[in-house]
């Protein structure tokens, strides 16, 4: 009796793991799939909004001086989306922020004004709605760095105008954590580690003499 208990255990137990197995297997498939539509998703964003910033500047024939208008106008657009969705700021912010730069580059925008225009009105618009301040900060900084690189553009100055640019904008809300986000911003700077330390000269005074 003791072997025929034994042996249904055992047939129980491999049963269980290959049904477990095909759980897994259906779970991965399921999260690729989900990652792949979001992937699509996020690079139609990117395409809606570059070729939007791109057109406007090249209409007004002003490229220099709108080019902060038009990533306002197109920051309100992406958080009215928001509000109209209930979700999904903080999951467009970046792609949104990406095609503001890459279509400002395309006619030859201003891109440092540009991206300090975008870290400043995305962290604004964050709070008007009640987002994650943090978070939509962090992934606009990606979205301005990642297309700053793939533009060829000056990573540098671009770097120092969105830690400069979050942190300011940060405190005119009237955010406490100013500390947090800072830690956080030099965090995502990683690929430019020596802006931070130049970008972020005067919070950085531990030995005042005076």
């Amino acid at each position: 009796m003791e072997e025929k208990i034994t042996i249904e255990e055992a047939s129980v137990k491999e049963e269980t793991a290959e049904k477990m197995g095909k759980a897994g297997t259906t779970v991965k498939e399921g999260i690729v799939d989900s990652l792949k539509g979001i992937n699509e998703i996020e690079a139609e964003i990117v395409s809606l909004v570059r070729n939007k910033v791109s057109n406007t500047l090249q209409a007004t024939g002003s490229v220099a001086g709108e080019g902060v208008n038009v990533t306002k106008d197109v920051l309100k657009g992406a958080i009215g989306a928001a509000e109209e969705v209930g979700t999904g700021l903080t999951v467009s912010t970046k792609s949104v922020a990406k095609g503001i730069i890459m279509g400002a580059s395309d006619v030859g925008g201003d891109v440092i004004s540009v991206a300090g225009a975008t870290i400043r009105g995305a962290v604004k618009g964050a709070a008007e709605v009640g987002g994650d301040v943090a978070v939509v900060m962090r992934r606009t900084a990606d979205g301005v760095l990642e297309a700053t690189k793939e533009i060829g553009g000056n990573m540098e100055e671009v770097a120092k105008v969105v830690v400069t640019g979050a942190i300011e904008a940060t405190g005119a809300i009237g955010n406490s954590a100013i500390s947090t986000i800072k830690a956080m911003m030099v965090g995502v700077l990683e690929g430019v580690k020596d802006v931070a330390g130049t970008a972020l000269p005067k919070p950085r005074t531990p030995h005042p003499q005076s």
